[in-house]
């Protein structure tokens, strides 16, 4: 993206316009110029406004200095005073440094008063650096760059603006520095909440009704012997040979998080929500929530105390594999209502609940396409090829061809689809190479590929 101009002579004056480019690559290796942005043409009085407020430092008298600058291949204008010509072919850039974005995110750091908040908490001490603009160096790293503090103080400081910007010197991104700041800020965790859920609140008319939960895991290589959290479980990252933490999470449908906790690693999702609805309506006050989350957090008797009409917290949560066998002839006979275009839902209400069965279109075109493609790729590997040995290649073409115009009556239900075909299935099933069952269902296509 750079600045081009256009000359163009009306009524004997020459006159110069201006647009922001950019330049895109197309067939044959040719490229082409797109205009972004037309700014047009630049009048006397900016020219003059221009000339006064630049300014351009002086590296021998170490000192600042309003020039009016111009390229060596135009004149300079008779009414310019303190001029200096540049010889554009001559430039270069050395140690650029990130400014806008850094400028951005310490703007947004004083929006929501956080210059004010930490300032207030963390004064008092006798350090060479105010542990304000510390903690404001890491926010600022984690939210353009993020990476560990090693790193901030190793490489990434030294690639940006920060220190114009927090009007401080490389001491601010010491090592040590930067691994003492945290201890000091944990203990204003709550507060620090209650603080941002009212500037979200008055900056952007956050809403905190619907609450949405959920928990992941994080892993270390390593001993890990002076993180006493860090135990085996259940790991989402398929890394269970690794030490972890669980980490929880309440946030709001907008992104903004109300509360979240690292807890041991071998901490199960069931034991977790009962201790997150006391700490939100303790922290927040009661109010009409509803909380959406994955069918493995609640348990029935947590659900339960939900149901309390005192407590007033509604849920929305999947329903447990047992219950959809158990009411699924009942569903069947409740016609679809139609709530969007490509949307249809059935409503069943049983023992002070609510079910939903949601049908999408939209979201069956989309796991059709995936299975499709998966299908493609199974029978066009070559490893794959060497084993689906009961079939020739011949054969593979012939069925690809039968099955492709079946393909959008797949079951999207992942657990129904296969399980035909868990209850002994077919020959033609036991031929095709493991993996091939989460594509489709032979049996369900009834297709015959012996």
């Amino acid at each position: 993206m750079f600045l081009r101009s256009i000359h163009r002579k009306k009524d004997g004056k020459d006159h110069r316009y201006f647009s922001i480019v950019e330049n895109h690559r197309i067939a044959s290796d040719k490229t082409v110029q797109r205009t972004v942005l037309y700014l047009g043409e630049i009048n006397d009085q900016q020219q003059t406004a221009w000339r006064k407020t630049l300014s351009v430092f002086d590296e021998q008298e170490q000192e600042y200095a309003n020039l009016s600058l111009f390229p060596d291949d135009r004149e300079i204008p008779a009414d310019a005073v303190d001029t200096l010509q540049v010889k554009l072919s001559g430039l270069e850039l050395r140690c650029p440094r990130l400014f806008g974005s850094c400028w951005l995110a310490c703007e947004l750091w004083r929006q929501l008063g956080l210059d004010e908040f930490w300032d207030a908490r963390l004064a008092g001490t006798r350090e060479e650096v105010p542990w304000e603009k510390v903690l404001q160096l890491l926010v600022v790293s984690q939210l353009l760059d993020p990476s560990s503090e090693f790193r901030v103080h190793r490489q990434w400081y030294l690639t940006t603006a920060m220190d114009a910007l927090l009007g401080t010197d490389f001491a601010v991104a010491e090592k040590d520095r930067l691994y003492r700041c945290l201890d000091r800020v944990l203990e204003h965790k709550q507060e620090l909440f209650l603080w941002l859920r009212q500037k979200w609140a008055d900056l952007f008319k956050a809403e905190f009704e619907v609450l949405l939960y959920d928990l992941t895991s994080t892993y270390f290589e390593g001993a890990m012997e002076e993180n006493p959290k860090a135990k085996y479980g259940h790991s989402r990252d398929k890394r269970t040979d690794c030490l972890q933490v669980v980490i929880a999470l309440v946030i709001t449908t907008d992104g903004f998080p109300l509360a979240y906790e690292v807890m041991d690693g071998n901490t199960s999702d069931r034991t977790t929500l009962r201790g997150f609805l006391e700490h939100i309506e303790k922290t927040y006050g009661k109010a009409k929530r509803m909380w959406v989350m994955d069918r493995g957090v609640p348990t029935e008797e947590i659900l339960q105390e939900m149901r309390d009409p005192a407590r007033e917290i509604f849920y929305l949560v999947g329903t447990p594999k047992g219950k959809i066998q158990q009411y699924e002839k009942k569903w069947l006979d409740l016609p679809w209502q139609k709530v969007r275009d490509s949307v249809e839902v059935k409503l069943f209400e049983q023992d002070g609940e609510l079910y939903v069965l949601a049908k999408s279109a939209g979201r069956k075109a989309k796991e059709t396409a995936m299975r499709r493609k998966r299908l493609a790729r199974l029978l066009s590997n070559g490893k794959t090829s060497e084993m689906w040995s009961p079939l020739e290649n011949t054969h593979k073409t012939e069925l690809l061809r039968r099955i492709t115009p079946h393909l959008h009556s797949i079951r999207t239900n992942r657990h129904t689809a296969a399980s035909p075909l868990n209850r002994g299935g077919s020959d033609a099933y036991n031929s095709f190479p493991k993996g091939l069952s989460e594509v489709f269902s032979v049996a369900a296509l009834g297709i015959d590929c012996r």
